[in-house]
């Protein structure tokens, strides 16, 4: 299995992911800083997306069958969606548990482990969401990306908790753990609110961003042979974009050419939006009741 394939690039996060929730885990009930605590639950979460990831880009990737003819590409937005709620439900955890820790005002000890933890957490992460970034843009894996947003996540909370820490050794002030970890938690919460909104949209099999439609449309109205066009659709299903246009022809064509046309359009959008799968019905010129724009 290629190491850019998305199914290796979604085990790398697992692997990682298992190892940082762990050791942030021991770490953190070692030391009895909540704000590691909040990190390693934020890795968790993270773990369970990766995991969630692996399975949703092993799966969209099945062939269509009699049951899913338009193949299994959902299953990464509905992983996406999953994991969004994940997000949510620990940051309210995560506020919960800092409030009670801020009424306490118990200072952590041993806090360089936890600074040790944080610099190795901020280094893999950047690393393994850097390659998912890379692996998600050419495969247009959702699943990937939504994995390497939350690596992304991680890493500018892990460096908060790393400057809340060095804060902590310094100055000796205990209620900057229980505060660094309420904020951790309100950027997670922000990050599964944002990808439960994309994750929706693309559910609910909203139309591709403006830019791809436009170069569907530069290639349509740009062909010598189509006259018109009309009834554009198109929406996305996992990493493969689903285009579907009618398109008017010369009446008097015959059908080898008009068939090679519609080969043609398939070819340059598929070129330019891969992986794509594209459907088009052709229509004559004298029987089309659309006004040709050429």
């Amino acid at each position: 299995m290629p190491f850019n394939s998305k199914t290796s690039a979604a085990g790398i996060s697992v692997f990682s992911n298992s190892v940082l929730v762990l050791t942030k885990f021991v770490v953190g009930i070692f030391t009895g800083s909540v704000s590691i605590v909040s990190e390693a639950a934020h890795s968790a979460v993270d773990l369970l997306a990766a995991l969630i990831a692996y399975y949703a880009v092993s799966t969209s990737d099945k062939k269509p069958d009699q049951h899913h003819t338009y193949g299994h590409g959902k299953i990464e937005h509905i992983s996406g969606a999953v994991e969004a709620v994940l997000i949510i439900v620990a940051a309210v955890w995560i506020i919960y548990e800092a409030s009670q820790k801020l009424s306490m005002r118990e200072m952590p000890k041993e806090l360089e482990y936890g600074i040790v933890i944080m610099i190795l957490s901020i280094v893999v992460n950047y690393f393994v969401s850097r390659k998912l970034f890379q692996v998600a843009k050419v495969t247009q894996s959702h699943a990937l990306e939504a994995d390497a947003l939350h690596l992304q996540a991680d890493i500018w909370t892990s460096v908060g908790v790393l400057a809340g820490l060095i804060a902590i050794k310094l100055t000796g002030l205990s209620w900057l753990d229980p505060v660094i970890a309420i904020v951790v938690a309100l950027i997670i919460f922000k990050a599964g609110y944002d990808m439960t909104k994309k994750s929706l949209r693309e559910l609910t099999d909203s139309s591709l961003p403006d830019e791809d439609q436009a170069i569907i449309r530069n290639i349509i109205e740009n062909h010598q042979g189509i006259k018109d066009y009309h009834n554009l659709r198109t929406r996305r299903s996992g990493s493969k974009r689903l285009v579907d246009v009618h398109i008017v022809l010369e009446a008097d064509l015959h059908l080898q050419q008009a068939h090679d046309i519609c080969d043609e359009i398939e070819r340059l959008i598929e070129t330019r939006l891969s992986p794509c799968d594209v459907v088009i019905h052709s229509e004559p010129l004298e029987d089309s009741s659309v006004q040709t724009v050429k």
